[in-house]
């Protein structure tokens, strides 16, 4: 195995990983920016305020979004047992 392979390995790893959770990061990013420009709006400052909004956000783009991050999980796995035959 080359090190062109295991560079191209690792950053294709990298990214899978990327995909998969940047939908989710994203959702709870802009429900903590919300949630913060409301509690200063409103000079409400509970931390655990935003806690509730972000874990539904978060869950609800699991649930919209788990069959598509599980068949590119699924993918890319199928993509690298195959590469092992071609070794």
């Amino acid at each position: 195995m080359s090190m062109e392979q295991v560079t191209l390995l690792m950053q294709g790893g990298i990214l899978q990983v990327l995909k998969l959770c940047a939908p989710v990061l994203g959702a709870a990013l802009i429900i903590g920016l919300v949630v913060a420009i409301f509690q200063a709006t409103t000079s409400i400052q509970e931390q655990t305020l935003t806690f509730l909004p972000k874990l539904l956000g978060m869950l609800i783009v699991l649930a919209l979004l788990a069959s598509a991050m599980f068949t590119s999980m699924k993918n890319y796995t199928v993509g690298l047992f195959q590469m092992i035959g071609r070794m």
